[in-house]
C-alpha cells in the first residue's frame, strides 16, 4: 500500500493537523515509512506464542470476587449535606 499526498493531505484534514502543501511529500513519505514497518510485523509468524501482559513474565495478582457493600454507610452519609433513613437525600425535580 502506498500513499500519495493526496491521501496525506486527507488523513490530515480528518485528524484535524495543519499541513501545509510543501509538508506533504514528507508526511506522505513519513506514512509509507509506517505502512512498511506494519507490512514487517504482518509477516512474523506468531503461531504458539502466548499473549504477554509485560514483557517480564510475572502472574497478575488476583483477589476473591465478591461483591460486599464496604460497611462504610456511615462514613459516605457523613458527607451528604442531607441524608434521611440511611440514604442521600435529594430535592425534587420532576414534576
Amino acid at each position: 500500500m502506498s500513499i500519495d499526498q493526496n491521501t496525506a493531505a486527507k488523513v490530515a484534514k480528518l485528524a484535524r493537523i495543519r499541513v501545509e502543501q510543501d509538508a506533504l511529500p514528507a508526511l506522505a513519505r513519513e506514512f509509507n515509512t509506517i505502512l512498511g514497518f506494519i507490512e514487517q510485523l504482518n509477516q512474523v509468524d506468531v503461531d504458539g506464542v502466548e499473549p504477554m501482559t509485560s514483557v517480564t513474565p510475572q502472574r497478575l495478582k488476583r483477589r476473591a470476587d465478591v461483591v460486599t457493600d464496604g460497611d462504610q454507610a456511615a462514613k459516605v452519609l457523613a458527607n451528604a449535606p442531607d441524608a434521611r433513613e440511611g440514604f442521600f437525600a435529594v430535592p425534587k425535580v420532576v414534576e
